[in-house]
């Protein structure tokens, strides 16, 4: 089964006060990539 970062992010907020890992790994997991595609594009593009 493949693993969906937003799926796991939406899931996760139920629990965040518990096990706030859940939620907050993968979201940060999100976060870089999409700063690193942006920093990517921003390279091409100069």
């Amino acid at each position: 089964p493949l693993a969906e970062w937003g799926t796991m992010v939406a899931e996760g907020q139920a629990f965040l006060t518990s096990a706030w890992w859940i939620c907050t790994f993968p979201g940060l997991a999100i976060v870089t990539l999409a700063m690193g595609f942006s920093l990517l594009a921003d390279g091409v593009a100069r």
